[in-house]
């Protein structure tokens, strides 16, 4: 048996976590790029390590995929969508949060909430990726050793740009929409 539990977060919730945001990027100023990834990872694997619930883990393990974005050469995100995305992460790179990891059944829960939230903000980003090493592979799959090196890195750099591109549309789209419905931004 499974149970469904569904919270909303309102106006005044979504700019604590903000705030919280906000903070964990002071913090973290001092740190560099491959602290933040790596002491994100970190977390993730002190998370799938420690006895929590499924939620939290399933939760969690999208801290790679944001990491990964940042470390995928093939992916090459420019100085702007990289920063949103390590800008993101600093949450998770400071041991300090809002509720200490190692509280038994509720240490990672803030960190649970906090990348719900920073998924949702960094949505066009994710499914762009995502979509990208699906093309990647299923490409290396078909074309296996047929295609010459340089031509595998010009229909990849193409994909790439095509994605890119289609990335920030939609996030400057939805900029545009929240602007007349909500002012909250995580970034």
């Amino acid at each position: 048996m499974s149970l469904h539990i569904n919270f909303r977060l309102s106006s005044s919730d979504l700019e604590f976590f903000r705030g919280v945001m906000l903070k964990a990027r002071e913090k973290s100023r001092g740190f560099s790029q491959q602290q933040i990834i790596d002491n994100a990872r970190k977390l993730l694997e002190k998370v799938n390590q420690s006895d929590t619930v499924d939620f939290i883990r399933d939760q969690m393990s999208q801290l790679e995929i944001l990491a990964n974005m940042l470390v995928d050469e093939g992916w090459g995100l420019i100085d702007e969508d990289r920063e949103r995305v390590l800008s993101a992460l600093t949450y998770f790179a400071d041991p300090q949060d809002l509720i200490p990891d190692d509280t038994p059944g509720l240490g990672f829960i803030d960190d649970a909430i906090m990348i719900e939230i920073v998924c949702k903000a960094l949505k066009y980003e994710i499914k762009a990726y995502r979509e990208f090493l699906l093309f990647r592979a299923t490409e290396d799959n078909r074309r296996e050793d047929n295609t010459a090196p340089v031509r595998r890195s010009e229909w990849l750099e193409t994909r790439r740009q095509q994605l890119h591109e289609r990335m920030r549309r939609r996030r400057e789209g939805q900029a545009n929409a929240d602007k007349t419905k909500s002012p909250f931004s995580l970034f």
